[in-house]
C-alpha cells in the first residue's frame, strides 16, 4: 500500500510539473494543455483520497501510535 501511495504522489507532482511547463511554454496562448494537466492532477488526487479511505475501512492501513 505504501508503494502505491508513493507512486500516486509522484504522478500527482509530475502532472503539476507538466502543467507548469505548459503554462510557461505556451505563454498565454491556448492553455488547454495546462488545464488538462491540472485536471489529471485533480483526478489523481481524488482517486488517491478515495483509495486511502477504502484502505482504512478495509483495515489495510491503520492508526499509527
Amino acid at each position: 500500500m505504501r508503494v502505491t501511495v508513493v507512486l500516486m504522489l509522484i504522478a500527482i507532482v509530475a502532472s503539476l510539473g507538466s502543467a507548469l511547463f505548459f503554462v510557461y511554454r505556451d505563454r498565454g496562448q491556448g492553455k488547454t494543455r495546462a488545464v488538462q494537466a491540472l485536471t489529471v492532477r485533480v483526478g489523481l488526487s481524488f482517486v488517491l483520497f478515495l483509495m486511502l479511505m477504502a484502505a482504512y475501512q478495509l483495515g489495510w492501513i491503520g492508526q499509527r501510535l
